[in-house]
């Protein structure tokens, strides 16, 4: 295999140390190698990124072995050239088992350009990308609380769903309230909580909350509809911080919201999963 890098380093990464193979010397031929072991902790990693430049180390590859990778990224990315490789694609080689031989072999491939790095978006991206894949997970949580909700009220003869398309609606949520709280709704209270455009009239409504609900059916309400709730604020205080993220591209999300059927909740997802230089992925763009 033809050698295109001088100096370059493999590390076998794991949750307690590092294992780092620098392989260095001429290009045509056998390179020397130095092999240490380090630490996770900040302070190990700093002692790593120290010895990496004391060898004059330009390219260092890693694996993308769970979430260990990223503190190791995030120490020495701004001092080398980084390369996260694809577990699957370094380790269908037999034989080399060890932590010293996966740094060797992943320094080896680096040295002779055979590894194709994954994307790894810039620090701004990376945390606007936990943050659009938290707020999918809590908007997840909040639809599974409606359908527990939902059961419940089936199981107390309540049919709201029934006059109501959505009850988690202006109307919906004012019912459902007196009802959690053990409130008499008969025609006249809905007056005050029914919205004019709902097309259900007020007698087919309170005929529907006039149910067999007990205690118990309004103590499980109480406790989905509160954690409900709490996930919608939690919720609201993302989408701020995604917009603070999105501020510098601005121009980039008004580009994706013109593409039919992408909005701005879908073109914030574009940037934190692709970011925006399309470079990156070479002839694909």
């Amino acid at each position: 295999m033809e050698a295109m890098i001088e100096r370059c380093a493999g590390l076998d990464v794991h949750q307690k140390t590092v294992v780092a193979c620098v392989l260095f010397g001429p290009l045509d031929k056998k390179p020397k190698k130095s092999i240490e072991t380090f630490r996770t902790t900040t302070k190990g990693l700093l002692e790593l990124n120290d010895w990496l430049t004391s060898m004059q180390v330009t390219d260092v590859v890693m694996e993308s072995t769970g979430v260990y990778w990223k503190p190791v990224w995030n120490v020495l990315e701004s001092n080398f050239q980084l390369v996260l490789a694809n577990a699957k694609h370094v380790k269908n080689v037999p034989g080399r088992k060890t932590d010293f031989k996966d740094a060797e072999w992943l320094a080896q491939l680096l040295r002779c350009g055979l590894i194709e790095g994954s994307f790894v978006p810039p620090e701004d991206i990376r945390d606007l990308r936990d943050l659009t894949r938290y707020r999918k997970k809590l908007v997840h949580n909040r639809t599974a609380e409606q359908n527990r909700i939902h059961k419940i009220l089936q199981d107390a003869n309540i049919k709201l769903t029934s006059v109501l398309s959505n009850i988690f609606g202006q109307s919906g949520r004012q019912i459902l309230e007196a009802i959690i709280n053990g409130e008499k709704i008969e025609e006249k209270d809905l007056q005050k909580m029914v919205h004019w455009r709902v097309k259900a009239s007020l007698s087919e409504i309170a005929e529907t909350v006039n149910g067999r609900i007990r205690r118990h059916h309004r103590d499980m309400l109480r406790y989905h509809w509160e954690h409900m709730i709490y996930i919608e604020q939690v919720i609201e205080e993302l989408e701020e911080q995604i917009d603070q993220c999105l501020t510098p591209y601005r121009k980039e999300v008004e580009l994706l919201d013109t593409i039919p059927g992408v909005n701005k909740d879908a073109a914030a997802v574009f940037v934190a999963e692709l970011g925006v230089d399309m470079s990156v992925f070479g002839e694909f763009f």
